[in-house]
């Protein structure tokens, strides 16, 4: 069992139930998944800075990503339909929980000039933070990037608010900025 797992069931659970009072204990907030994407137009165009992306996000998540495509032309930006135009990751289980416990200590006080994430989540038990650079990941190794590129990480809760949410995950390890 993942530390952050077990770390969840035997201290999280009990203390979201004191501050929330829920009638049961089936109503205590869940993380259900992780989902890491990027967006990879500008690198469409050229395929190996394509698969290096890929090969990025698949040490950064430790699972294959999945390719999105393009459902249409647009002439405008030269797209052609069925073209790459990102990639994406769904972590679920026990990968979830070892991805979510390297962010919160090892990736997020790597960020320069970091404070905190925003507590603002989408008000459905959903929350997302977008990163400028995957460089901040030690999977990366920095000498074979050829191209900085941003990722959006979400966290998908069955919280019903966005204060259930932000502190469930606070309670997990994730940082946010302190209300003034």
């Amino acid at each position: 069992m993942s530390r952050l797992k077990k770390f969840y069931t035997e201290e999280i659970r009990k203390s979201l139930f004191e501050k929330f009072g829920y009638a049961n204990k089936m109503q205590i907030p869940v993380l259900k998944k992780i989902v890491l994407s990027m967006g990879l137009a500008e690198a469409a165009k050229d395929k190996n800075l394509f698969q290096a992306h890929l090969e990025e996000l698949t040490m950064i998540s430790g699972q294959k990503p999945l390719v999105t495509k393009a459902r249409n032309s647009i002439a405008g930006f030269k797209l052609r339909e069925g073209q790459g135009i990102g990639a994406k990751v769904t972590l679920r289980g026990i990968r979830m929980y070892d991805f979510m416990d390297r962010f919160c200590n090892i990736v997020s006080p790597r960020i320069r000039d970091f404070r905190g994430f925003s507590n603002k989540g989408d008000g459905r038990g959903c929350y997302s933070v977008g990163l400028d650079d995957q460089q901040i990941f030690p999977e990366i190794n920095l000498d074979r990037v050829k191209r900085t590129q941003g990722l959006n990480i979400t966290w998908v809760t069955t919280a019903q608010t966005d204060d259930e949410c932000t502190t469930l995950l606070e309670l997990m390890g994730l940082r946010f900025k302190k209300a003034q």
